[in-house]
């Protein structure tokens, strides 16, 4: 009668530590984010941010000139990117990103003629960025990052052959 008195209170106290697993979950996966230094110049650049694992994400960014004054080339520009995080709290502090720009832009040149031709071309970059971000309890973050990508396909008949990433973002955690 010990025994099984005893292997009973044995299998209810260790069973429990057994049962445990050692991944962290993360209530709050999702980024909302507007780049506050692009919008004082006329640009429209949201980002949207999913929290895959403690030190890694993915997410996309849209880009939209709303006064041809800040930027009269670039017309549009979707971005997905993904990042891996350096910092001690989850998906902050310290990242590099790797993305990618589907980008369309407005090229002029000179014709025969000496007349200003506009061409509108759509290209695809990939490129590499790093940046910090800084998130607090509450939810609410802040974020500073820059990148360069190079155009893939019509890189050689324009001058635009390299793209720019970059910003100065707010945002919340949800």
């Amino acid at each position: 009668m010990k025994k099984i008195t005893f292997i009973t209170l044995f299998l209810l106290f260790v069973s429990p530590v057994f049962c445990q697993t050692s991944e962290v979950t993360i209530a709050k996966k999702n980024e909302l984010k507007l780049n506050a230094a692009f919008l004082l110049g006329g640009v429209f650049e949201a980002s949207y941010e999913r929290i895959l694992s403690e030190e890694s994400a993915f997410g996309a960014s849209i880009y939209i000139p709303l006064e041809t004054d800040y930027d009269q080339y670039t017309k549009f520009n979707l971005t997905p990117y993904y990042r891996y995080y350096f910092g001690k709290k989850v998906a902050a502090g310290f990242f590099f990103e790797g993305f990618g720009s589907l980008n369309t832009y407005q090229d002029y040149f000179y014709n025969e003629n000496s007349n200003i031709e506009h061409v509108t071309n759509t290209d695809f970059a990939l490129g590499f960025g790093i940046g910090s971000k800084w998130i607090t309890k509450k939810g609410f973050l802040f974020e500073i990052n820059g990148g360069l990508g190079r155009n893939l396909f019509n890189s050689k008949d324009t001058d635009y052959q390299l793209v720019g990433r970059g910003g100065i973002s707010v945002g919340y955690r949800f």
